[in-house]
């Protein structure tokens, strides 16, 4: 009988859900015959990680960054990971740290570990990620623009692009949610734009709120879900507060209620900063057969690339008001068709199953 592969997925934390879910979502799809799935956290703090002992699998709390300074014991306290990934002798480490910190490649490294690192988001600014990536068995670009702008110049880096995939059987359309229809107060002639969004200056809020003003169509409602403690939407919140019609909902755990009652949903990132890997909140919308607008950004136009008049110039905010009241004429069974449409595409090219099985196919290759 063939031995199990055994699979560290280390993480920082479980605080929220993004990649962790993705990540609980890649353990519990793999194949148990071929893989021994165990999860490596700092702590284990964080409203999701009960989600994750929900699993059934080894989980390890240890220290596994070392920070750099001083250099000169560097190395010294790099020891005290390289003897712990020893200890556990794991086959492969596949890490879903955001960070640029090469440390942990280069522990397994020593250790004798095979490394594999998915890049999540669009940073580059600094020599760490070269060198995390050079010490890396695989890494795994999750849009093609990483693959153009930061791995094909490096011969050799091992890079390959994956996107990420998504439980089409979750994410699938379903009835406007009443309660929350009313508790909103959106009527049935009200058109209902939604963003999921992480609510930080580069995701461009203000772009889509100064978008739907501009439409001066007072029937379009917009709703922002999101985690909204922060000065930054405290600032945004005062500006708008005239505005009946835009409405920020806060962070909620229950997001297909909310995408439910969307007509059209829209993720209007800026072109700068980390930008976006591959944000799975418009493929979920997409899942659920809601039509999605995007800025032509790395990442969003990847998952838009079938749909190209969905796509406007990043922080342009005319183009983009003329797009939503586009959609917002138009015939709801048209409309519809978009979406369904959308949700074809997602069915073929981001199912969970075809994640999973992708990622089984790198482990057993390396």
């Amino acid at each position: 009988m063939t031995r199990k592969l055994r699979i560290l997925y280390s993480i920082p934390n479980f605080d929220t859900a993004g990649s962790g879910k993705v990540v609980v979502d890649l353990v519990k799809g793999l194949d148990k015959k071929r893989f021994s799935p165990e999860i490596l956290v700092k702590h284990k703090n964080g409203v999701f990680f009960k989600e994750v002992e929900k699993l059934g699998i080894p989980i390890h709390v240890f220290p596994y960054e070392t920070s750099y300074y001083p250099f000169w014991s560097f190395f010294f306290r790099l020891l005290k990971v390289v003897r712990y990934f020893k200890k556990h002798n794991w086959d492969i480490i596949h890490s879903w740290h955001w960070s640029s910190d090469f440390s942990e490649a280069l522990a397994a490294k020593f250790a004798g570990i095979k490394f594999v690192y998915t890049k999540k988001a669009m940073g580059w600014g600094n020599k760490a990620w070269k060198w995390k990536s050079l010490l890396s068995t695989k890494v795994i670009a999750i849009n093609t623009a990483m693959m153009t702008e930061f791995f094909n110049p490096l011969p050799k880096v091992n890079a390959v692009f994956l996107p990420l995939g998504l439980n089409v059987e979750e994410y699938k359309p379903k009835e406007k949610n009443k309660t929350i229809r009313d508790r909103y107060a959106i009527s049935s002639s009200e058109f209902v734009v939604i963003s999921v969004v992480n609510m930080v200056p580069v995701k461009g809020i203000e772009i889509l709120i100064e978008a739907v003003i501009r439409t001066q169509q007072e029937s379009i409602k917009l709703l922002l879900v999101g985690d909204d403690r922060s000065d930054y939407v405290d600032q945004l919140k005062s500006k708008y507060k005239s505005r009946p019609n835009i409405i920020f909902i806060g962070k909620q755990s229950n997001v297909q209620d909310y995408l439910s009652v969307a007509d059209l949903f829209v993720i209007p990132t800026k072109n700068e900063g980390k930008k976006e890997g591959m944000p799975m909140a418009p493929v979920e919308a997409m899942a659920m057969g809601i039509p999605v607008l995007g800025s032509r950004i790395a990442g969003i136009t990847d998952i838009l690339k079938n749909f190209e008049d969905h796509l406007f110039q990043a922080g342009d905010i005319e183009e983009l008001s003329k797009l939503i009241c586009l959609f917002a004429r138009m015939d709801e069974p048209i409309r519809k068709e978009i979406g369904l449409n959308m949700r074809k595409m997602v069915v073929e090219n981001y199912s969970l199953r075809e994640f999973i099985r992708s990622r089984e196919k790198l482990y057993e290759s390396l």
